[in-house]
């Protein structure tokens, strides 16, 4: 199976693409990088999936990426699939962003009841399938779904107070999958960011969350 990576400016900083693009070559994915110009229908309908890495603040995302929205969209839609990480979690809500979701995105630290006001980088335990796991967190997203969001969305992880982690969903005949916390973070993300590593690493939790989007 073939894996497109976003890897361009809303991606920096650098890093954020290549730790996606190894999660899933491990997952036993082929995986092309491509920069903005390169986001074009022709080459998302050679991918089986479509991923979109953590980085900066969503607003300068949403500059690069804007018109790249119906492009994306259109790709879910008829049966791609979108994977995001961190920043690819906002991406993947409404304001801005893709609208791939039964519901939206909002900042996870601070919000009410977080178990973090910390925008800087951190280990969070969450609840993934049940299971409290330490996780690298940087600013990630809580998801917000709408009250008829239904059945159809399969919530993965949970936060400490109980806000939504990760999930998968449907999206016309194509399926989304994200995550705010970095289930693909490397040990070098934890020992730069002076942060114990986590035993065992949560790659597993990426590699379940790529099976929840290929499913």
């Amino acid at each position: 199976m073939r894996a497109v990576v976003y890897r361009g400016r809303a991606s920096h900083p650098a890093g954020c693409a290549e730790a996606v693009g190894a999660l899933l070559e491990r997952h036993g994915l082929q995986v092309r990088f491509v920069g903005r110009r390169q986001l074009t229908p022709e080459v998302l309908a050679t991918a089986d999936v479509y991923a979109q890495p953590g980085g900066g603040t969503l607003a300068a995302a949403w500059r690069h990426l804007h018109r790249r929205r119906s492009t994306i969209r259109d790709y879910v839609a008829g049966g791609g699939r979108y994977l995001g990480f961190c920043l690819g979690g906002y991406l993947a809500g409404a304001t801005p962003g893709f609208a791939l979701l039964p519901g939206d995105t909002d900042r996870y630290a601070g919000s009410p009841g977080a178990a973090t006001a910390d925008t800087g980088d951190l280990v969070l335990p969450v609840t993934w399938r049940g299971r409290s796991r330490p996780v690298f967190f940087q600013d990630g997203p809580v998801f917000l779904l709408d009250p008829g969001a239904g059945a159809a969305v399969e919530v993965l992880a949970r936060y400490p107070e109980g806000g939504v982690a990760a999930l998968a969903c449907p999206f016309g005949a194509g399926r989304v999958a994200v995550t705010g916390p970095h289930p693909e973070a490397a040990p070098d993300w934890f020992t730069d960011a002076g942060l114990r590593i986590p035993d065992p690493l949560p790659s597993d939790l990426g590699h379940d969350l790529i099976d929840e989007v290929l499913a």
